[in-house]
């Protein structure tokens, strides 16, 4: 979304705000403001050498022990570029656990679009911290969009594991409970989640647009598809 934004508007860049708790997205976001270059340079090194064994001694490399911010980004894009269907899961200890996907040419090293990324980041605010502390500087008329994770559409499908801290239905009602103080406060508030009977409880007195989104994620390509989301604002 703030990319989309920003192609169109560069002034978007000099007020916004960007936030997760996911440190290595976040240094992810860092290192393409902050390094380019090394990422591009760290990208063509993963290009040159990718194969079967690399991704895997990648995958379980320390890279959050004496790692610039840089070498943090190229790591997290040569793994999202080559694993499966571009998934970010982690275990209870954080390894990150995607396996290798199917990929005859991937793409890992776009220098184009890490430059442009780059530029577009430049005096943007990146923020390490739960969704509470992240938006707590909000002001009237600001727009905050938040996407969490999303309730499952089934009981069996409990996948939450962005970090390793999870986000279950208790954290659904605290992010509820921030919308409705933002709102309060004059900010323009949109989140997103699947269209559930809970997500609807939860938000029913917004407004919701429900919209088809494709999925591909899911172990069994007959199954992938459209899935039911709603936009609330």
């Amino acid at each position: 979304m703030f990319f989309s934004l920003a192609e169109d508007r560069d002034p978007l860049s000099e007020w916004a705000v960007l936030g997760d708790l996911n440190i290595r997205l976040v240094r992810t976001y860092r290192g393409i403001r902050d390094e380019p270059e090394v990422v591009i340079d760290k990208l063509r090194w993963h290009a040159d050498r990718h194969d079967k064994d690399h991704y895997y001694e990648t995958r379980a490399s320390d890279i959050d022990a004496e790692s610039s911010d840089g070498e943090v980004a190229a790591w997290m894009v040569y793994l999202n570029r080559t694993g499966f269907n571009g998934l970010y899961r982690v275990n209870k200890k954080g390894g990150f656990n995607v396996p290798i996907g199917r990929y005859e040419k991937p793409n890992v090293c776009d220098e184009a679009n890490l430059r442009a990324a780059s530029r577009a980041l430049q005096t943007v605010d990146v923020r390490l911290g739960d969704f509470e502390t992240v938006f707590h500087s909000a002001e009237d008329g600001d727009l905050v969009y938040l996407d969490p994770p999303y309730v499952p559409l089934t009981n069996t499908a409990n996948f939450t594991s962005y970090t390793q801290v999870g986000f279950g239905p208790a954290d659904h009602v605290r992010l509820r409970d921030l919308a409705e103080g933002l709102r309060e406060r004059g900010v323009q508030v949109m989140l997103s989640n699947h269209d559930t009977p809970e997500v609807r409880e939860l938000y029913k007195s917004w407004d919701i647009k429900r919209v088809m989104v494709k999925r591909a994620i899911n172990s069994k390509g007959a199954k992938r598809g459209a899935v039911a989301e709603v936009i609330i604002y």
